[in-house]
């Protein structure tokens, strides 16, 4: 039996200084794509022509309005009538650079339930101590993965391959109005595409998996305001997924998810907001042998997990403070993004 034909596309907006790197990753592969294809989308830099220069083909949207999903949806309709049931259709981030064995462990992954393999993501160095912190995240992310046997959560727009079966099923399940989101692929009335791809997918009855060879270095904020608006969008973008699918076996854990993740940040608040009171009132309250000892495993447990992120990030996780003070930063977006879908708020998306 052939080999199935593997065809790399590449969303970009105004890319021209990563777009190199991104393909050069592409090419360095072990399993090399036999296409691959930047989908330049209203861009007013040279991220066609760096693109070509690294030997990639370029594909123009015409009239797109809807941002990456619009773009892709472009961009497949395009390809997907040359490409085969089997053939396989990578779709990555241009400020993404995957590891020489992505391709090839994502290939050997796929058999007949799997339905789309999801890149593992990785801070890039640099952003001083918040993209530390966002690398630790990452990391902790990663270790959940292997701990759960590579069972994805969502399928990164970092870099997700899939059957191309599976996309015109997904297509074909918008049209009968099994899932919503419009009539192309990626939905266009979500701000989180590759969260509601992931549960479309999921809802046809496919796995979707993250193996630990599937690793890519993706881009950290490198500001608050930059990290804000990501995370708001990254937050609102999963609610709303939730809100428009429904309480189904899909996103049951989802939704549980969600309410673990809201019932911990008030919970932390509570705690915060107690001690602050108690010590302003009586003083320091002293160290109980019990929850010193409950404290030395949540301390162990944060180092562990982010070993692999090298001795700093342990450093940073054993002082605890600076992660306390990003979980308080992850809270007010996960409440901001609650406040304003119930408040039914429109979220606007902007490229950063």
């Amino acid at each position: 039996m052939l080999e199935p034909r593997l065809v790399v596309l590449i969303p970009a907006h105004n890319e021209a200084d990563r777009i190199g790197a991104a393909i050069e990753g592409l090419w360095r592969q072990t399993r090399k794509p036999d296409l691959i294809v930047v989908v330049t989308d209203n861009c007013t830099d040279d991220t066609a022509e760096v693109a070509a220069s690294h030997g990639a083909d370029v594909f123009a949207t015409r009239g797109n309005t809807h941002k990456k999903a619009g773009a892709l949806n472009q961009a497949i309709d395009w390809v997907l009538p040359h490409l085969d049931e089997r053939d396989l259709l990578l779709v990555q981030d241009a400020d993404t650079i995957l590891n020489p064995w992505f391709s090839e462990t994502a290939t050997a992954t796929f058999n007949r339930k799997v339905g789309a393999v999801g890149g593992v993501f990785y801070g890039e160095q640099g952003g001083g101590l918040l993209g530390l912190l966002q690398r630790m995240e990452f990391q902790r992310y990663a270790w959940e993965l292997d701990r759960t046997g590579g069972k994805a959560q969502v399928l990164t727009g970092t870099g997700t391959m899939f059957r191309a079966r599976v996309l015109r099923e997904v297509r074909e399940a918008r049209h009968s109005g099994l899932i919503g989101g419009g009539d192309g692929y990626y939905s266009l009335a979500s701000l989180t595409e590759d969260d509601e791809m992931t549960k479309a997918v999921k809802t046809l009855g496919y796995r979707a998996m993250s193996p630990a060879g599937c690793a890519v270095t993706t881009e950290v904020m490198t500001s608050l305001p930059k990290l804000w608006h990501q995370r708001l969008r990254w937050q609102r973008g999963a609610l709303e997924n939730l809100r428009d699918y429904g309480w189904t076996r899909v996103t049951a854990r989802y939704f549980l998810q969600q309410f673990l993740m809201g019932f911990g940040a008030l919970s932390f608040l509570i705690y915060l907001t107690f001690m602050a009171t108690y010590t302003t009132l009586y003083g320091w309250p002293g160290l109980s042998p019990f929850w010193t000892a409950i404290g030395l495993i949540f301390v162990i447990e944060k180092t562990v997990s982010v070993r692999r992120a090298g001795p700093l990030a342990v450093l940073v996780a054993a002082l605890m403070i600076p992660e306390m003070l990003y979980d308080l930063f992850q809270h007010a977006v996960y409440f901001t993004s609650l406040w304003g879908l119930v408040r039914r708020s429109e979220e606007r998306w902007v490229a950063t």
